[in-house]
């Protein structure tokens, strides 16, 4: 039975001891399990986060631009894969599924104009003697939280504004429906990114936790109830 795995640089730390099942919507059959992570391997996907975003936010924003654009065009060629993997996980349409990546690109293409949003302002004369700017500046490792309903879309909004802006993320998708976000990743890093920039990790509550308790990680996205929302 085909294993979905976490996607940490490095590759895998050894052999998991829990595992979720992933569901063919059509029939009902377990048709893939998924690795649920542990505190253990999060930690290594922050420290390999740590050591790749300094360099990536050194990189000037036109050429993590070039990247988006590419990461776009790619995902693009491959939008029947991804429509159908999607749709045999979630259960939608591929007509539906096509739409849900659809709608996160349009994300992506704003983040090919991201040289331009992260322009600073200056303000001369804001009071007697008194200059004023202000730098648009990335916080360091943000993670993601995704829910079930959109497995295309929504990891989209999170990680291309973070990553075009300087940031490395570490996103932790629905364990019902993973495919796509790891496929998603992959196709980031055919695109360019470097290594650690983008990360995968699977899992529950376990996961969540240790996300976010981590005091490494400066900003938390999430999507979804919301009981679960304040408790985040």
């Amino acid at each position: 039975m085909r294993t979905i795995e976490h996607i940490v640089a490095g590759g895998a730390a050894g052999a998991a001891t829990r595992h979720g099942d992933v569901y063919d919507p059509n029939s009902g059959q377990v048709q893939a399990r998924v690795t649920l992570g542990t505190t253990a391997d999060l930690d290594r996907a922050v420290a390999a986060a740590q050591a790749a975003q300094p360099g990536w936010a050194a990189t000037n924003p036109q050429r993590r631009a070039r990247v988006m654009f590419r990461f776009k065009e790619l995902v693009e060629a491959n939008m029947e894969e991804l429509a159908r993997t999607l749709s045999s996980e979630h259960g939608k349409v591929i007509a539906d599924s096509k739409g849900d990546i659809q709608r996160g690109l349009e994300v992506i293409e704003f983040c090919c104009g991201i040289p331009h949003v992260l322009k600073g302002e200056y303000t001369q004369g804001a009071g007697p003697g008194i200059d004023v700017y202000s730098m648009r500046q990335p916080i360091g490792i943000g993670a993601g939280i995704t829910p079930f309903n959109f497995p295309g879309m929504i990891p989209m909004w999170m990680f291309g504004v973070a990553i075009a802006c300087g940031n490395a993320f570490i996103l932790k998708p629905s364990e019902r429906d993973p495919s796509v976000p790891v496929r998603l990743a992959e196709l980031m890093r055919e695109a360019g990114l470097p290594e650690g920039v983008l990360q995968v990790v699977h899992g529950d509550k376990e996961m969540v936790d240790a996300i976010l308790d981590h005091p490494a990680i400066g900003a938390v996205s999430f999507v979804g109830s919301s009981d679960i929302a304040h408790y985040v």
